[in-house]
């Protein structure tokens, strides 16, 4: 069995105790967090489970050989870093850091102890997600053309990251996930309306070697909340509505056809014709991602195994996210992704 302790206990902390708790494999030795009171929830609903005010209690404990760490985005590097110090295996929140050299060193330390580091990149362990790239990687779509994706909600507002660290990590992991091309530049624009706190809007494109485009807008100050994406191929396209109770995805065969007028050789010229096919939801895996991800984990620990969303995937986010900040100072000019 691989011990697992759970460093915070407060807004995911609680799903990632359930999932560990049920997890095949795994058994929930530990949670740590700075709160007495968050404890005392732990000690009422899983009695055999200890509890730790202190980090370094939490690592010292010989039962616990892997770490899922749940904290505010300012502890991620130091607490990843200390845990693999302590020779534990870590899964961390998103982002891995607040920077790629911070991220780059977690990488090399994880790599040095043999240890397993990977990023809670939840949703690539959804059934829409994992779907949506079967469809990619089949051609079903034809040639992919863009990604358009609206995330908004009213809150959560976080004291040390803006709305793109916090937000936008899941479309970028989503991007990272279904494209096997990289971004290679980014603009981003975003605007803070709350006194003291980082932008609480914005909107993110992303800029690649071919002709996709993706345009990313996020937002913590709308009334209503909205998880909605736009995937376009030149065959067939898609609609990804993470809120719906059922058909989350939606498969239009739809789209344009390009004819050129035989009387004309000017591309002025070219004839648009439109498709309009048919619509299907298909049948998805129904697993809870956190549950998927959680085996995942214990499963890349048992058998040395390296996960789709390891270091270096959550390497590349950062450094996107980087240049996006870059990008924000200077109202939206482009920064290439080094």
């Amino acid at each position: 069995m691989i011990g697992i302790g759970v460093v915070g206990y407060g807004y995911w902390g609680p799903n990632l105790v359930r999932n560990f708790a049920e997890t095949p494999g795994a058994r929930l030795v530990g949670v740590c967090d700075s709160r007495l009171d968050r404890l005392n929830l732990v000690q009422k609903r899983f009695p055999g489970v200890q509890t730790f005010l202190q980090f370094a209690d939490m690592l010292a404990n010989p039962d616990i050989d892997a770490v899922a760490i749940a904290t505010p985005v300012h502890l991620h590097f130091v607490l990843t870093q200390q845990a693999l110090n302590a020779g534990k295996h870590v899964l961390v929140e998103k982002p891995l850091s607040f920077s790629s050299v911070e991220a780059a060193q977690l990488i090399d330390l994880a790599a040095k102890k043999k240890l397993v580091l990977m990023v809670d990149h939840t949703f690539i362990y959804t059934g829409a997600v994992k779907k949506i790239r079967e469809l990619v990687s089949s051609g079903d779509l034809g040639e992919f053309l863009y990604y358009d994706s609206v995330r908004v909600n009213l809150g959560l507002f976080q004291h040390d990251v803006n709305v793109l660290w916090d937000l936008a990590v899941h479309d970028l992991s989503i991007l990272d996930f279904i494209l096997p091309e990289r971004a290679t530049a980014v603009s981003a624009t975003g605007m803070g309306h709350v006194p003291g706190k980082p932008e609480n809007m914005a909107y993110m494109t992303l800029y690649f070697a071919s002709n996709i485009l993706a345009h990313i807008h996020v937002n913590w100050l709308s009334p209503v909340k909205v998880r909605q994406t736009l995937i376009g191929g030149s065959k067939k396209m898609i609609v990804y509505d993470d809120l719906m109770p059922s058909e989350k995805i939606k498969v239009y065969d739809r789209g344009i056809t390009l004819k050129q007028n035989p009387q004309e050789e000017e591309v002025h010229k070219l004839l648009v014709s439109y498709r309009s096919g048919d619509m299907w939801s298909p049948k998805l895996d129904e697993t809870e991602a956190l549950k998927a991800e959680a085996a995942e984990f214990v499963r890349c620990i048992r058998n040395g195994a390296t996960p789709e969303n390891d270091g270096e995937a959550g390497l590349r986010i950062v450094k996107i996210l980087e240049a996006a900040s870059q990008s924000l100072l200077k109202r939206g000019q482009p920064v290439e992704i080094k």
